[in-house]
């Protein structure tokens, strides 16, 4: 039960960042709670502000089919593409056999997988990289930079992440977001968050050729070791994915719930 326990919690994180995410992006956002599925969608350009998940603890088959073409619906009514997050911790076990399926007749294509992770890790150290100083991100100039390593990181074109995140107020004074440069150059970046109770990670992005140096590591450390002392709290939580998986546990991570990312099919 309490592996379960963790994934609820990973999907209530979820709901409660991408709230005030997408309503920073566009105060007239699709913020709605429905029976079993959570809208978290700002109909921009960047595709992680673009969000439904499903909230039912144990759905089977059934009612997964049922949720699956309900939120379809719901990305088919949007202008921009976005993700269903399905956690699959959540599903029964007919409910997991019967998931490609019911996702294929709901017009849905899986587009990469995740996990989500939580810790009583809190507080760290403060961290230290040999190549790396690390600077809050409080202009409109060091913002557009995060937004740009975020694009290249996940492979968007740069007016993407332009689209989600430029002009934020929330980014600049909420959330630790850290740039981490290498001299005057920014070459990872991530930020954390005070939500319910926990910091949550979010956005965590390395440029392409700057990878497998333990940047993205070092910059998730401090946005820790800074959210952590400004806020008091001891638990952090994030949704990694699969290049991410494996630097977290090294911070003191746990994995719950297998997310996976679905998309509408072409």
């Amino acid at each position: 039960m309490a592996d379960l326990a963790e994934s609820i919690e990973s999907v209530e994180q979820l709901a409660v960042v991408w709230r005030a995410m997408v309503l920073d992006r566009d105060a007239g956002a699709d913020v709605r709670d429905l029976p079993g599925i959570a809208v978290r969608w700002a109909d921009c350009r960047f595709a992680f502000w673009n969000c439904v998940t499903l909230t039912d603890v144990g759905a089977d088959a059934e009612l997964l089919g049922q949720r699956l073409g309900q939120a379809a619906d719901i990305m088919r009514a949007k202008k921009q593409p976005g993700f269903l997050w399905l956690f699959e911790d959540l599903l029964d076990d007919s409910a997991r056999s019967a998931r490609e399926p019911a996702a294929e007749r709901a017009g849905l294509q899986h587009a990469f997988p995740g996990t989500g992770m939580a810790g009583d890790l809190l507080p760290l150290p403060e961290p230290v990289h040999p190549d790396l100083t690390f600077v809050r991100v409080t202009t409109d100039e060091q913002l557009r930079a995060y937004a740009d390593l975020n694009s290249r990181g996940y492979g968007m074109p740069l007016a993407d992440g332009r689209d989600g995140l430029l002009g934020s107020t929330h980014w600049k004074h909420e959330v630790y977001a850290y740039l981490g440069m290498r001299g005057d150059v920014p070459v990872t970046c991530a930020g954390a968050v005070a939500a319910d109770g926990r910091l949550f990670v979010v956005l965590v992005a390395t440029a392409p050729e700057w990878q497998r140096r333990g940047y993205g590591e070092a910059v998730t450390r401090k946005v820790l070791y800074e959210g952590a002392r400004a806020t008091g709290l001891t638990r952090a939580t994030l949704h990694a994915t699969a290049a991410g998986a494996p630097v977290y546990p090294r911070i003191g991570f746990t994995p719950n719930s297998p997310i996976h990312f679905y998309s509408l099919q072409a």
